[in-house]
């Protein structure tokens, strides 16, 4: 819903914080909460502060923090900024992710710029003064009427105790435009059966520690708190119950938003902030999630990563972008996905039609270095053996040229750079301009990273696609734009071996002739795709992206 022309206000501004432990969904309920203040006509720009001190998310390992998101503008960005995309169906950027690193290194650069004219340059009101500045300024580029600031981290950790001064300070600054939201966590122990709320309450003891008094608390658990509960929450928090949220586990994250309308969240918020009151419209919304419900067949999707493991566990957010597309694009069409996560390392020493069996898909995703990369290249020519339909996102096309090498062309060495410089058939190479910047070391400079445009070339399957969903960023001259997150580039040398062996080149740069997307033709295989790019970053909730739409329509013709 488009934010309505008004009189302009000032800025209001919702501090979202987390209580007792991390990943409690706090990112969810911001993008909710900033999904029904935006359903209701107010223009609603998110912000998220992490408390690492990396510059962005590009070198952490996904196991250790998840899958990092990839913007339009080749920001690396925490997974909330996709979780803000998906529900807000906006672009986030620079602008709207910002770690405690770049907050430090801004302030010490300006210090050997004597910007702070000879200072002691302390934490506060330094650090802060920037964190504030940061959060003011990201509303002004949008002319937000709210700013959704999420605190990484959880209440009491040292790492993210400027965040919470700057917190403070804006609601002293600035009364009646400021509120603080606390999103905590009301365990219900299984010996006990009964909800206990001392670890939400002494959560926001913390908070009240901090000089901070929220405003709301939503709760999350398995189930939703009950009046007695919440009574007792509320005397204990200093809150009316009214304002005591609750915020139970669901079958999809896509109802979090219903359920705290349900509880009349975003009205509660506008009285709060002085905002004319206004009704949120939901019908579009609601109508997604009654699809989601109704569909009522199931395709098994084998995705072959590296990047499952964590101790003795399995993470799914390592592949959170990647899920959620094949989500949006099955419930678009009416199907369920049961996904087989198949740990490509382990597949290096296996069996490929033992381990991997006859699912209606594979998927071979995003992935760097050796590990497991063999697993991987098993899996892209088990895929095109089998005819199962396949889709390599970045790694998973570059590995899947590798196996046409090897399988089809007798390049039986064939294979990437980055995992044996000394192959003869370098199908997958730096080009020489990367080379010269990774001497210096300038990791990020190798990198294609963002929103990069592609000519696609007509009569192919990815032509086709693109036209059908008309997802062309301009059609008439045949062009779409993708988001990159790679260093390593298909190797123009074999483009004419690939191609006579039946391999299809559908798609190259604009600007620097690379490959971007490899087929085969239906007279060989009923769906094998390799994409450069990440269409996965870009699918939305109300818009599934095409090349996933057509992957799993052709997952279901395998149920057939």
């Amino acid at each position: 819903m488009p934010a309505i022309k008004t009189k302009k206000t000032a800025t209001k501004y919702i501090f979202v914080s987390g209580g007792v432990i991390s990943g409690i969904g706090k990112g969810t309920s911001a993008a909710s909460i900033a999904f029904l203040l935006q359903s209701a006509g107010f223009n609603v720009t998110p912000i998220k502060f992490e408390n690492y001190l990396n510059l962005d998310a590009g070198t952490i390992n996904p196991i250790e923090h998840g899958d990092p998101f990839l913007c339009e503008d080749g920001t690396e960005g925490d997974m909330d900024l996709g979780t803000y995309e998906k529900f807000l169906s906006k672009n986030m950027g620079k602008d709207n992710f910002v770690t405690m690193g770049r907050i430090y290194q801004t302030v010490i650069d300006r210090e050997r710029r004597f910007e702070y004219n000879g200072e002691d340059v302390e934490a506060i009101p330094y650090i802060t003064d920037e964190i504030i500045a940061r959060t003011v300024n990201v509303g002004k580029k949008d002319n937000a009427d709210i700013v959704i600031i999420e605190l990484g981290g959880t209440a009491g950790e040292y790492q993210n105790i400027f965040y919470y001064e700057a917190s403070r300070m804006m609601t002293l600054k600035n009364p009646g435009d400021v509120i603080h939201i606390h999103v905590s966590y009301v365990p219900t122990p299984g010996h006990l059966g009964e909800p206990k709320t001392k670890p939400a309450q002494l959560s926001v003891h913390t908070l009240n520690s901090l000089g901070i008094q929220p405003d709301f608390i939503i709760t999350r658990g398995e189930k939703y708190l009950d009046q007695r509960r919440k009574d007792r929450l509320a005397l204990f928090c200093n809150l009316h119950t009214d304002d005591v949220i609750s915020n139970p586990d669901l079958p999809s994250v896509y109802e979090v938003p219903m359920v705290l309308h349900k509880q009349n969240l975003e009205t509660k918020i506008m009285k709060k902030l002085g905002l004319p009151v206004r009704k949120a419209k939901l019908n579009d919304w609601q109508k997604f999630i009654d699809s989601i419900k109704q569909a009522n067949q199931t395709v098994d999707i084998a995705i072959v990563g590296k990047y499952f493991g964590t101790g003795e566990y399995q993470l799914r957010d390592s592949y959170a972008a990647l899920f959620d597309a094949i989500d949006h694009a099955a419930w678009s069409v009416g199907v369920n996905v049961r996904t087989i996560w198949i740990d490509a390392e382990k597949l290096e020493q296996e069996d490929s039609e033992k381990t991997i069996g006859k699912p209606c898909g594979i998927i071979v995703p995003i992935g760097w270095g050796e590990r497991g990369a063999e697993g991987m290249v098993k899996a892209a020519s088990y895929a095109r053996q089998k005819k199962i339909p396949y889709l390599g996102l970045c790694y998973g096309m570059q590995l899947a040229t590798i196996a046409f090498a090897r399988d089809v062309l007798g390049f039986t060495d064939a294979n990437t750079e980055e995992n044996d410089k000394r192959t003869k058939h370098p199908v997958i190479h730096f080009i020489p301009s990367q080379k010269k910047l990774l001497k210096r070391r300038a990791y990020g400079g190798t990198m294609r990273l963002g929103t990069w445009d592609a000519k696609i070339k007509p009569g192919t399957r990815a032509f086709e696609i693109y036209r059908l969903h008309h997802a062309f960023k301009n059609e008439s001259k045949g062009i779409a734009s993708e988001r990159h997150r790679h260093r390593y580039e298909f190797n123009d040398k074999y483009s004419r071996e690939f191609e006579n062996a039946g391999m299809i080149i559908s798609a190259r740069s604009v600007e620097e002739d690379l490959a971007e997307i490899v087929e085969l033709p239906e007279a060989l295989h009923p769906f094998y795709f390799g994409t450069q790019g990440h269409p996965e970053y870009k699918s939305r909730p109300l818009s599934p992206h095409p090349i996933f739409l057509e992957f799993i329509k052709a997952c279901m013709q395998t149920l057939e």
